[in-house]
């Protein structure tokens, strides 16, 4: 157990049930106990815990799409962590899987990344939480066009990480489809946006699951894509880091949609994208199928967010919440810890087509060690809550949701139970599960945000 873990006085067990084998909406899961709530009406507090149950990987994802999972290897259905959307019904949430398992095993000093189910099609899950139990209402797999999986594989030899079987012994084929998504919102009409890491894109998605358009930033020539494919987003976005791509999404009351780099670009290369603290959120607008701002965002020290921390890379952005018109919740995070600042989108602040658009100015916005001092607009924010100083609450968040004024809903990804290296499957090529379980968490706190 981690020092974190050991802080917020932690409680997991594994809840393994019988799986029902009709229709992907009996699937029913089981839970933990509910989290230990802490401090008095004057502190945030946990109130209750859900747990994620076991159920096998292939029998979710055949039932959706017959054939797809010859071999799961063990591997439960988890990583829906990804964001957490209101469905409308108390306790009922909209969740979205990334890219499916995957880890890295050094093979001659160098890192390759393992998908051991290639055949894995990312999804949109419908969960329930009642009581200590989450439960699959539904589920949507992404297709294409013409109805074939999009799967979670990399899309451009060059570009993306190459992808190879589960021991890192075997290349497996880049597919152009492929997404690795991460935020999720639900459009009035019923339809979805998501956005992605791979591209970084934003992508929408018809109400059966269906990719409708995907768009990318102005440069990133994809090929052989069995959807539209639009280049609408800025050219900048091309210097995105390796597996930090968007990762937040959000809508604002009056329709449009709100997206976050999950880190500092690597501009103009990746060191100064590693040792900055400056990432960007951009405004797009459905009418328009258009960006229609940009802002600068700046991330605390990294010892502020994660006390011990000293790699500023580990920053991120995995959430944005809408709590109001022009207003956000933004989370930022390493893996052991989270903090949610309030945000303002001033007009006043938007950079988009500006100098720190282009590729070539020199120091680039990652690079300003005072982005403000420079003349940058950056975005005021305010802390409402230390997510790590709150007993109960688990590593990894990546989705938060609003429930009300005072109560978030988060749930964290517990990337399918997956770890990293070759001891992350035994000798029969099945998993070893970490233990690690998905939960959605529900915290109170003192006073409205």
């Amino acid at each position: 157990m981690s020092p974190h873990a050991a802080r917020r006085g932690r409680v997991r067990r594994s809840a393994a049930v019988g799986l029902p084998l009709a229709l992907i909406a009996a699937l029913a899961v089981a839970g933990t106990a509910t989290g230990r709530t802490t401090g008095g009406h004057g502190e945030a507090r946990v109130t209750s815990t859900a747990t994620l149950g076991d159920v096998p990987l292939g029998t979710f994802s055949n039932a959706l799409l017959p054939g797809t999972v010859k071999n799961d290897r063990g591997v439960d259905l988890g990583g829906i962590g990804s964001d957490l959307y209101p469905a409308g019904r108390k306790g009922e949430f909209w969740t979205v899987t990334d890219r499916g398992p995957n880890g890295q095993i050094k093979v001659d000093g160098k890192k390759r990344r393992t998908f051991p189910v290639p055949g894995f099609d990312p999804a949109i899950v419908k969960i329930r939480v009642r009581g200590d139990k989450v439960k699959v209402l539904s589920a949507l797999p992404l297709t294409t066009s013409s109805g074939k999986p999009v799967t979670g594989l990399p899309n451009q030899e060059g570009r993306d990480e190459a992808p190879y079987s589960y021991d890192a012994k075997t290349p497996l084929s880049y597919n152009p489809n492929g997404l690795d998504t991460e935020g999720l919102v639900r459009a009035p009409d019923g339809s979805f946006w998501l956005v992605d890491e791979y591209g970084p894109s934003l992508i929408h998605v018809s109400a059966r699951g269906k990719v409708i358009k995907r768009y990318v930033p102005r440069g990133l020539k994809l090929r052989g894509a069995d959807y539209p494919v639009v280049e609408t987003l800025p050219g900048v976005l091309l210097h995105r880091k390796t597996n930090r791509g968007f990762e937040g999404l959000t809508q604002l009351p009056g329709g449009e949609l709100v997206m976050a780099v999950q880190s500092p670009l690597a501009l103009p290369d990746e060191d100064a994208g590693d040792a900055s603290r400056t990432s960007r959120l951009l405004r797009f607008s459905p009418k328009k199928q258009a960006v229609t701002a940009e802002y600068a965002y700046r991330f605390d020290p990294v010892g502020v967010v994660d006390p011990g921390e000293e790699d500023t890379s580990e920053l991120k952005i995995s959430s944005v919440v809408a709590i109001g018109r022009d207003k956000l919740l933004v989370q930022e995070r390493t893996d052991k810890a989270a903090r949610l600042q309030a945000v303002t989108l001033d007009r006043k602040a938007n950079i988009l087509g500006g100098k720190w658009d282009k590729s070539a100015t020199r120091p680039s916005l990652e690079e300003l060690d005072d982005p403000a001092a420079s003349g940058v607009p950056v975005l005021d924010k305010r802390l409402v809550v230390d997510l790590n100083t709150i007993d109960g609450v688990p590593d990894k968040i990546e989705g938060v949701a609003r429930v009300d004024g005072r109560t978030l809903a988060l749930i964290n990804d517990n990337d399918f139970g997956m770890s990293d290296g070759p001891a992350a499957f035994d000798k029969d090529g099945r998993l070893v599960d970490s233990g690690t379980e998905t939960t959605v968490t529900y915290v109170r706190l003192p006073r409205k945000y």
